[in-house]
């Protein structure tokens, strides 16, 4: 199915992949990687990640699958502080989103869309998914104080480069 208006194609069901690294004891991260897969090789291509969720462990697990992909050709797309990660490779397509816009500093959560914050979440996010470009990210939660054409200008501002 065709997701916005510049070309993406991701399959009808997606697999949440939260419950992978929080809200319960962790899972055996071979069994998660296995899973994915199985999820990716039966036509499943929308992943849902956060470098929230974790913090940061399941964009890791995430990236693992990714590198492990016989691809080099990457659409991603991510909410800061959740990715959203399209693999296109010969066999399969992949779709991620990552979270931005959630931070715990001094162990207090704060939603943040200041610009120096949307490329450091960005920024750990590429290097924690082992890719080059997420073509599409988006915001997990909207911060008030910041206008939200202040917010995305880092965003734009990778585009052009």
């Amino acid at each position: 199915m065709k997701l916005g208006s510049q070309g993406l194609e991701v399959s009808a069901q997606g697999l949440g992949c939260m419950g992978m690294s929080v809200y319960r004891p962790p899972k055996p991260e071979e069994d998660m990687i296995k899973l994915i897969q199985h999820a990716v090789h039966s036509g499943v291509t929308f992943l849902d990640t956060s470098d929230i969720y974790g913090p940061h462990t399941n964009e890791v697990l995430l990236g693992k699958v990714a590198h492990s992909l016989p691809s080099s050709d990457f659409f991603t797309c991510s909410i800061y502080s959740n990715p959203l990660i399209c693999v296109e490779g010969s066999e399969s397509k992949l779709n991620w989103p990552p979270n931005l816009g959630i931070s715990f500093a001094g162990g207090n959560r704060e939603v943040r869309g200041d610009p120096a914050y949307v490329r450091t979440a960005c920024e750990g996010s590429l290097k924690r998914l082992q890719i080059d470009c997420i073509d599409l990210y988006y915001q997990h939660r909207i911060d008030t104080r910041v206008p939200i054409e202040i917010t995305v200008l880092p965003l734009s501002l990778s585009n052009d480069q």
